[in-house]
């Protein structure tokens, strides 16, 4: 009979949790497809004191770069620092072997930034959060 364990919800997990179910499912990953060349990727921008503006992590997987955090402090927009992280990201997954960037967005957020970066649209889901839209983009790599 298979084991129906306690369910338990959090708000707050332990990060070590949520690191132990990231490396048990990139080992599955790994096991179903024989690609084991995951790697994290980050890229900080910090000031003279060390105080953290801008940066965006992801990580990068068979052929593929997926941005999944790109943040810029309020104070310090639209003076190109998302688009020198962009760029560096597009740098260091080509030098990963990377054909391709994916990430999303919201509408709220930054989806006409991305474009002008050359990233296009590849889906919506709409309400998404409630009253918006969470949209997928790409952007091919070129060698």
């Amino acid at each position: 009979m298979p084991d129906k364990g306690q369910i338990s919800v959090f708000d707050d997990p332990a990060p070590a949790d949520l690191q132990r179910l990231d490396d048990l499912l990139d080992q599955d990953n790994i096991e179903r497809t024989g690609i084991r060349d995951a790697r994290l990727l980050a890229i900080l921008l910090r000031s003279a004191e060390g105080e953290l503006y801008a940066g965006l992590h992801g990580h990068s997987w068979g052929g593929c770069c997926e941005i999944k955090t790109l943040w810029v402090a309020e104070e310090r927009r639209r003076q190109g620092l998302g688009a020198r992280l962009l760029a560096a990201a597009e740098e260091e997954a080509l030098r990963r072997g990377c054909c391709q960037i994916v990430l999303t967005t919201h509408s709220f957020q930054a989806p006409a930034f991305y474009e002008k970066c050359g990233f296009r649209r590849l889906a919506s889901i709409e309400d998404y959060p409630r009253g918006y839209a969470n949209i997928v983009m790409v952007k091919p790599l070129k060698r």
